[in-house]
């Protein structure tokens, strides 16, 4: 799954796949790779540039939810605001904005559980209310309306596991 993102005022391109027991990571076509458990409600990340033991750094990360989908995340004692970007996975009817008309998809961000569906066919829903709770990497992610609109359909149900790209609810 790739996402570009913009984190300390720094646009980058982060794609993320599954590999064994941990995840192969490239951040602006830097490949590294990571291991991530949760730690006392954080994440222990392990990550590196390479295969040897010396080349790898460990971290304390967590992951505060922000207003409109931002992430206050928490690496040590610093702290960084990320925004996600539009992302391959998320699809838009040519020619419009995040806000402009036409159906607008909701997909998943990368392979998870569906935890709670929050809105059904038909709901009027305002822009950034939330529409459906994804766990993924063992985090609950509450995926919200881009958009002002009436729900469509809404393609999931609670306990149902989904693909990446999966579209979870669409806005009309």
């Amino acid at each position: 799954m790739t996402f570009a993102v913009e984190a300390g005022g720094t646009r980058r391109t982060i794609d993320i796949q599954r590999a064994g027991d941990g995840w192969a990571v490239t951040v602006d076509g830097r490949a590294m790779s990571a291991i991530v458990s949760p730690v006392g409600g954080r994440w222990s990340v392990l990550y590196g540039a390479g295969e040897k033991p010396a080349s790898r750094r460990s971290y304390e990360v967590a992951l505060e939810p922000r207003r409109k989908g931002d992430q206050l995340v928490h690496v040590g004692d610093r702290r960084i605001t990320v925004s996600f970007l539009d992302h391959p996975g998320r699809s838009r009817t040519a020619g419009s904005s995040a806000a402009g008309s036409g159906a607008r998809e909701v997909v998943a961000p990368m392979p998870g559980r569906i935890v709670k569906v929050l809105v059904k066919a038909g709901d009027t829903v305002t822009v950034n209310q939330g529409l459906v709770v994804v766990e993924a990497m063992k985090m609950e992610n509450e995926l919200r309306a881009p958009r002002a609109g009436t729900v469509q359909a809404v393609r999931v149900n609670e306990g149902m596991s989904v693909e990446a790209n999966a579209v979870l609810v669409v806005i009309g």
